[in-house]
């Protein structure tokens, strides 16, 4: 990453493998720019499909953790050949991209010369369908960070590398309100009553509705989610983001519901105790979502007791 002097793409110039690095700094020489500032490589291997919402989230990054974009098309029909180019970004800055369109087998040993070396490695799954073969496996061997829609590819937390779920990042809000719900202790001394729990999310992608629902759980000290209920449902979020959730038992009730924009409705009834208060739980983008995992590669162990709480339901 570094400061451009135009606000223009630079390339795109075919290049193979073993030329890349020499094909990006005749690139580099275009821009008359005397310094580069090196932060680590993000590897993203997609299918056709997928191409531009991956482009644009890795646009939003900004190139602040990751200066080389690789984007592996695991579908292509190309032979190996390198797409270089220097991406302008918001406030004047250059990442590198590098865009391979290719089979998962032809992928195989030429996405590994690209990466920067002695730099941070982030490699993201962003295609809906399991790995197969073995490309995620030789990229995991080297990586920092695996992200990951991790219930859909049975891809378990492991030690060598940290584990991150976008749907997990992209519901960091929802979780954070529901703690300043029982940040009062009276509101607290009811969780021992709730024994049933409703989580509502948007589309038809419930994987992070189950892995919030996961969470609560876990957080309850429930041994399972046989009482736990997921309903699609209808607000203004995006598909797989969650609409609101529910804590219930006899004589309690905890709801939050998404309402207009940004803001959520909280409702707090046990006894004779009724409470409505409103809470900001900010829409996140997938770019959004991907920088701030990116910024925080942290083995969260909330996040793999949940992990296997949600997956036990699949």
């Amino acid at each position: 990453m570094t400061y451009a002097t135009n606000h223009k793409p630079i390339g795109p110039a075919d290049t193979t493998v073993r030329r890349a690095q020499l094909t990006l700094d005749e690139l580099w020489a275009q821009t008359q720019v005397e310094t580069r500032a090196y932060t680590g490589n993000i590897v993203a291997l997609t299918v056709k499909k997928h191409v531009g919402r991956v482009e644009e989230a890795l646009a939003g990054l900004e190139g602040r953790y990751a200066g080389r974009q690789i984007i592996g098309v695991m579908d292509g029909t190309e032979d190996v050949v390198v797409h270089a180019t220097l991406v302008p970004q918001p406030g004047g800055l250059y990442v590198e991209r590098l865009i391979l369109n290719a089979s998962a087998e032809q992928l195989q040993g030429a996405i590994l010369p690209l990466l920067r070396p002695a730099t941070v490695n982030h490699v993201w799954w962003g295609a809906d369908s399991a790995p197969t073969g073995v490309l995620l496996a030789e990229l995991t061997d080297i990586a920092d960070q695996v992200i990951a829609d991790s219930l859909t590819l049975d891809i378990p937390p492991a030690r060598q590398y940290a584990l991150a779920d976008l749907g997990w990042s992209r519901s960091a809000g929802w979780r954070e309100a529901l703690a300043q719900v029982f940040d009062s202790s009276d509101a607290a001394r009811q969780l021992p009553r709730v024994d049933h729990l409703t989580v509502r999310y948007s589309g038809s992608k419930d994987l992070p509705a189950r892995l919030f629902a996961g969470f609560i759980a876990d957080t309850l000290g429930w041994k399972s989610m046989k009482n736990v209920e997921l309903k699609r449902s209808r607000c203004h979020r995006e598909n797989g983001d969650l609409c609101g959730v529910e804590l219930s038992g006899e004589g309690v009730r905890f709801a939050l519901n998404a309402e207009s924009g940004d803001l959520t409705r909280v409702e707090s009834h046990w006894d004779d105790m009724t409470r409505v208060t409103e809470v900001n739980v900010p829409q996140m983008s997938l770019a959004e979502g991907l920088a701030r995992v990116m910024a925080r590669p942290e083995r969260g162990e909330s996040f793999e007791r949940a992990w296997k709480l949600a997956k036990a339901t699949l």
